[in-house]
């Protein structure tokens, strides 16, 4: 990707595409460690499971598979800039299956124990079960299989959910912001969706064996009506559903802090009508807050990055549909692993990279978001961030 890359609507001297250099030959043909922009060094072993600068490890890889949708969300894919005459990547530019798997299992040799495929919308994405079926047969350090997940607007999901699972996908989150259909289809921007095509396929997942989660973003002033309707049809579903801050993910969703709904106005609402109970969070570095009704074995959870960062235990690294490296959901660039992976043979090449990468990392933008903010009134031309549509969130 050069500067101004057409994947990304914001100014070309505001993203920059950082090359991952690999290690230069010596005189007799040995690797030595080079310096890259962004990076100190290349680490020298790798026996270590990396931790970045704060002693975070890497545990999570979220993985996008192509830049392609079929919605036009507002606060993702918003179809004034996604518009028909949008040109997205070419199937070159894309990451091959064979690339995706030979990189996760790098990244799993490095700690990663948990692999979640994410677009644009990953279904679009042809012969994807093969993809799973591969990934699913990657071991973790502890020789442990490595958790396979996906995110999916639900849209396809109704044909695809058991082949899915018969390839290895062990779980599913299936986004949906609205049950009323008027709502639904504003919200999509796409006048013949439907939430029952979602909800069909949310329980042709369930029959297939596939542990499900629903996450619904939620906009003041747009869909905070459907709090209560959401939490009220999944008691009864028995699935859990997340509700997710309205978040400032890149430039073209026009956000706005009033358009945040605090995830504590979330629990107070439903608490109301349905009472709950704090659990916790399973994993220090898991992302939701989870609750549980008083009555029933169900959960419901909240991600709170504006209201209740929680930067200080993220272990999240995303890849792009087209090989780049983001060390944060708010990142302005990336690292370049696509042209690393096409021109390097060694495994261990690509590990020393991405551990050098990992351990540089300084990342705690939710936590720095109301500092940044008043120096954006100070200064308006503030740096741009990657869209959520190109990492899959």
């Amino acid at each position: 990707m050069s500067e101004g890359h057409r994947i990304i609507p914001i100014s070309p001297a505001s993203f920059r595409r950082r090359a991952a250099r690999l290690p230069e030959k010596d005189q007799q043909g040995a690797s030595q460690v080079a310096p890259t922009e962004g990076i100190a060094s290349f680490a020298e072993s790798t026996d270590t499971p990396p931790l970045d600068q704060r002693g975070r490890p890497l545990r999570d890889l979220r993985i996008s598979v192509i830049d392609q949708c079929n919605f036009r969300c507002g606060y993702c894919m918003p179809k004034e800039v996604f518009h028909k005459d949008y040109v997205f990547l070419s199937r070159d530019e894309l990451l091959s299956f064979e690339e995706i798997v030979r990189l996760a299992r790098v990244f799993v040799g490095l700690g990663v124990e948990k692999l979640r495929i994410t677009g644009g919308e990953p279904l679009l994405r042809k012969g994807l079960e093969e993809l799973i079926k591969e990934l699913s047969a990657l071991k973790t350090r502890a020789n442990q299989p490595v958790e396979i997940a996906l995110t999916t607007n639900g849209v396809l999901l109704a044909q695809k959910a058991k082949a899915l699972r018969d390839a290895g996908l062990d779980r599913i989150t299936v986004s949906l912001d609205a049950l009323d259909p008027a709502l639904f289809r504003q919200m999509s921007g796409i006048e013949d969706s439907a939430p029952a095509t979602v909800l069909a396929g949310i329980d042709a997942a369930q029959a297939a064996g596939l542990k499900v989660k629903v996450n619904m973003v939620v906009q003041k002033g747009v869909n905070e009506g459907e709090i209560l309707p959401m939490a009220r049809l999944f008691r009864e579903l028995g699935h859990t559903v997340r509700f997710i801050e309205f978040m400032d993910v890149g430039n073209s969703n026009d956000w706005s802090q009033d358009q945040v709904v605090a995830s504590s106005a979330v629990i107070a609402q439903i608490n109301a009508h349905f009472p709950v109970l704090p659990v916790g969070r399973a994993t220090p570095n898991e992302v939701s807050e989870r609750w549980r009704y008083n009555d029933r074995p169900v959960e419901i959870g909240v991600i709170s990055s504006v209201s209740k960062p929680f930067c200080g235990h993220c272990s999240r690294a995303r890849i792009s549909s087209e090989g780049l490296l983001y060390t944060c959901l708010f990142a302005s660039s990336g690292f370049d692993l696509r042209q690393a992976v096409r021109t390097e043979t060694d495994d261990q090449i690509l590990a020393r990279i991405i551990h050098g990468i990992w351990t540089q990392r300084e990342d705690r933008y939710s936590e720095l978001r109301e500092s940044l903010m008043a120096q954006k009134k100070n200064r308006p031309q503030t740096r741009a961030k990657i869209e959520m549509s190109y990492i899959g969130g």
